[in-house]
């Protein structure tokens, strides 16, 4: 090829490309696109992280951890502890120290347990019956949460209503009657018990939301800046098993997919039925019967023929001595007479048989065995 083709070539090379670039230009966008990246470290089991984080950048001491602890860091006076799972779990200890702790001034706030299918009413040493609270059973129902200036928005959903008995609250907030309440403030002494049905506008996710931002500072109002908030809360750690279910596939399902294969291959495969085995005997008839075919197969029978015509002239000088002791065709005679055959049956049977004869050879021992038993 001559350089001037080459470079014409190269030319229409370059023409195409170019018109490929600007019309990918032409035709397409550059955007930016936020993805949201699952939470890491503490905020992902910690569903009271973003609310801790955004108490201390307010200024507000706050410290979260899993379990109670009264003993190991006990609460201020004037601080305020919130316990974000069951409050059934409780041990009798731990409610009589935190409504002690409230009558001296501290804030509590506690929820009701979750809905369950059994429908289980307040145990009376729970912490919930010492403040008067009776947890409604039946269906969930959503409370409207109406804040100026933002959208409408429903809250407890999920959650528990519950009763007060013989307690005149503070503050609530629900139909009441038998449908029950969502929120309730109840005073103990120099203290307040704030009872509510969910925490979930509380989570790390839903903390974004202005209306669930002003809800959370209404609530932690008390003791607002004069003590310490503890956030109790029950880490949502899923088990190792869906984790591995759900991370881990890439593992082992390539691994499941090997196992079953080498299985199939190690299985043993369907074939016809097979006969069942044969079960081991000992008996006497079978191995005389063995030990007859073996000779008759290697040329032995005449070997047979004599044993059996020697068994019948046994047993002839047993039963008639005279016809035994007669030779010739007298004994002939006497032998037909005495087994009721013709003489010349009785001739032929008391002749050898040819070494090929295998028909002759059965018939003189059949012979033989029927003059034995006639006898």
């Amino acid at each position: 090829m001559r350089w001037p083709a080459r470079i014409g070539f190269a030319l229409l090379g370059a023409l195409i490309v170019a018109l490929g670039v600007l019309w990918f230009l032409h035709t397409h966008e550059r955007v930016d696109d936020t993805v949201e990246l699952p939470p890491r470290g503490e905020a992902a089991y910690n569903p009271l992280y973003a609310l801790r984080e955004s108490l201390v950048a307010d200024g507000v001491p706050a410290r979260s951890r899993q379990r109670l602890q009264l003993a190991a860091v006990p609460p201020g006076p004037r601080d305020t502890v919130l316990l974000f799972s069951d409050p059934g779990n409780l041990l009798p200890s731990e409610v009589e120290a935190l409504l002690d702790w409230v009558d001296a001034g501290g804030h509590l706030l506690v929820r009701t347990p979750l809905p369950r299918r059994s429908d289980e009413r307040t145990r009376p040493g729970d912490l919930l019956a010492r403040i008067s609270v009776q947890t409604v059973a039946g269906r969930t129902q959503c409370e409207p949460l109406l804040v100026e200036g933002q959208e409408g928005h429903v809250e407890f959903c999920n959650g528990r209503r519950f009763l007060l008995v013989d307690a005149e609250p503070l503050a609530e907030w629900g139909e009441g009657g038998e449908d029950g309440l969502v929120f309730a403030r109840l005073a103990h002494g120099d203290g307040v018990i704030d009872v509510l049905a969910d925490f979930d506008f509380m989570r790390n996710d839903a903390l974004r939301e202005p209306p669930h931002l002003i809800l959370t500072r209404q609530l932690l109002a008390p003791n607002w800046g004069q003590g310490t908030m503890h956030l109790i809360y029950a880490a949502s750690v899923p088990p190792l098993w869906v984790q591995i279910l759900r991370h881990g596939w890439m593992a082992w399902g390539p691994l499941l997919l090997a196992l079953l294969a080498w299985l199939w291959m190690r299985t043993q495969r369907l074939g016809p039925v097979l006969p069942a085995p044969p079960v081991a005997r000992r008996a006497l008839l079978e191995h005389v019967g063995a030990s007859g075919e073996h000779l008759v197969r290697y040329g032995r029978a005449p070997l047979l023929y004599d044993a059996v015509r020697a068994a019948f002239l046994e047993r002839l000088r047993r039963r008639d001595p005279l016809a035994a002791a007669l030779e010739g065709e007298a004994g002939i005679e006497a032998i037909a007479t005495r087994t009721g055959l013709s003489p010349r049956e009785v001739r032929d049977a008391l002749q050898a048989p040819r070494p090929d004869d295998a028909t002759g050879f059965r018939q003189r021992i059949a012979r033989l065995i029927q003059m034995r038993n006639a006898l």
